[in-house]
């Protein structure tokens, strides 16, 4: 039982840093396009 709990943690704590790692690369992807086209605009 222990081990099949470790599993589910695993997984758990692993689905949930996926989500936050995509979520951090779609803001970034965001923000630095708008940033680029700033940039682009003013020069």
């Amino acid at each position: 039982m222990l081990k099949n709990k470790n599993v589910l943690v695993f997984w758990g704590q692993t689905l949930l840093y996926f989500i936050i790692f995509m979520a951090l690369i779609y803001l970034y992807n965001y923000l630095g396009q708008g940033q680029g086209n700033f940039i682009y605009n003013e020069f």
